[in-house]
């Protein structure tokens, strides 16, 4: 548990609210409240007094929701099913404009379903300070990744209004459409197209899921009429935000090995993601003799052990290269493949090092295409992004956030990627991460402690009024 701030720290915190309630035309008794509220005692003179119970978490009522948004899923408790736009997203995103509406926020909703709770500020033509994330979750996972940073927003808007803090620039809270890549493809597609990537609005154009369903229907299934002339519309305009900060579960071990409550982010990792296609001439198990088999199946697995190899060899702990879909045609026991297709996801913090990975990758997966007489007839890189950096500003926000209440905190990269990769593109970003159970994600063990859950709620409310005040 946290210990009871420091005299130093409730001298540093009050100068701080000070000195901006006045710039924001407050007088010295709001600043006073204010300050209690987030420090969590009042500023009597002595340094006596108890915690404020304004700036306490409702954790039993977050934990509430959590719990709630997880029982709208396509697969049994404890695991999460929740896919783009089918029946299950659809009653998610209604609970979050429930939600949105009970806080008294402005809710709007664009083309592609990227959900915006707004508290208009004093001076709302300021960028707003914005937070979010999202409630997408592919098969059997767990319902912490994504939820905790909405429903944990949410909660500190809550919060803040609880301690009668007065925004100058607007809050908002944005519930990402699809940052997950379960149904099409394209992870964080919401926020790519925020940022204003045009390829993809493009090729939304055509792009179709595994039952053949285009990205246009599946939409329209789930209340979307858009238009493809619709989709820049979704593009964020400039100066819309002035900081962008998500809380996220880590998806990591490092925080709960270390016994650290928060984790601030400073670099997100570059990741890429391959699809490759071998093909070959197949034929009957126990009638084709060894010597003359052109054996896609294998060329895929040879591929699959080369990108290990190759991430090995980088030089650096930071390369990490995944296979996380291999598939056989026909799919036979007795049966030689005569297709093969592989999906690769390789990332690093460092864009070039990746890069290189890459290109030995394309490589392999030529030679390996010659040795073994089978045909490469795909090598595409669906996407190529580069990494991003946290903004100082915000990181400096998070920082003081944390030390005002007394909370260690690590800095950290992530390595998993995150809507933030491309709100970095339009906005100063930053993240705030919290433990999670061993490290689990992307299961249904994933777990975060109502404590740790409070602990990132308070830093990032108090991160936002920081920047909602400069």
């Amino acid at each position: 548990m946290p210990s009871k701030p420091t005299a130093a720290s409730r001298l540093v915190l009050l100068a701080f609210l000070l000195g901006i309630s006045a710039a924001a035309g407050h007088d010295d008794a709001a600043a006073r409240r204010t300050m209690e509220q987030f420090a969590g005692f009042p500023a009597s003179d002595d340094g006596d007094g108890g915690p404020s119970s304004d700036f306490r978490v409702d954790s039993e009522g977050l934990q509430r929701q959590i719990a709630e948004l997880a029982s709208f899923s396509d697969s049994p408790a404890p695991s999460v099913t929740r896919v783009l736009y089918t029946d299950k997203d659809v009653q998610a995103r209604r609970y979050i404009k429930g939600i949105m509406n009970q806080l008294g926020l402005a809710v709007r909703e664009d083309a592609v379903g990227n959900i915006f709770g707004r508290w208009e500020g004093s001076e709302p033509g300021l960028g707003a300070v914005a937070t979010g994330s999202h409630v997408d979750a592919i098969p059997f996972s767990g319902k912490f990744d994504g939820v905790v940073g909405v429903l944990g927003a949410l909660e500190a808007i809550s919060l803040l209004k609880r301690s009668a803090f007065l925004p100058k620039r607007s809050l908002e809270v944005i519930m990402f459409t699809s940052e997950e890549p379960t149904r099409f493809g394209i992870s964080c597609l919401g926020s790519r197209l925020m940022a204003g990537i045009e390829e993809l609005a493009q090729s939304l154009r055509k792009v179709v899921d595994n039952q053949n369903v285009s990205f246009l229907d599946a939409a329209e299934s789930a209340g979307y009429k858009l238009h493809l002339e619709d989709l820049p519309s979704v593009f964020l305009k400039k100066d819309t935000y002035s900081a962008f900060i998500e809380l996220h579960i880590e998806q990591g071990p490092i925080l709960e090995k270390e016994g650290i409550p928060i984790g601030i982010v400073t670099a997100i990792a570059a990741p890429a993601s391959l699809k490759v296609d071998f093909e070959g001439n197949g034929g009957h198990a126990g009638a084709v003799l060894m010597p003359a088999r052109n054996d896609a199946g294998l060329a895929a697995a040879e591929l699959a052990l080369a990108v290990e190899k190759h991430v090995l060899e980088s030089g650096s702990i930071d390369t990490v290269g995944t296979v996380g879909i291999l598939q056989l045609h026909p799919g036979a026991i007795n049966s030689i493949p005569c297709k093969s297709h592989l999906e690769i996801d390789v990332r690093d913090i460092d864009e070039k090092r990746r890069n290189d990975v890459i290109e030995k990758i394309r490589r392999s997966a030529t030679q390996i295409s010659k040795n073994r007489g089978v045909e490469l007839s795909e090598f595409k890189i669906v996407n190529q992004d580069p990494p991003a950096l946290s903004d100082k500003s915000v990181v400096d926000a998070m920082e003081f956030a944390a030390k005002q209440l007394n909370l260690e905190y690590k800095n950290m990269i992530s390595r998993a990627y995150h809507d933030s990769l491309f709100m970095a593109r339009v906005s100063p970003m930053g993240m705030i991460f919290i433990p999670c159970y061993k490290g689990y994600s992307h299961k249904p063990e994933e777990y975060a402690s109502p404590e740790d859950m409070a602990n990132g709620v308070k830093v990032l409310a108090l991160t936002m009024a920081k920047l909602s005040l400069e």
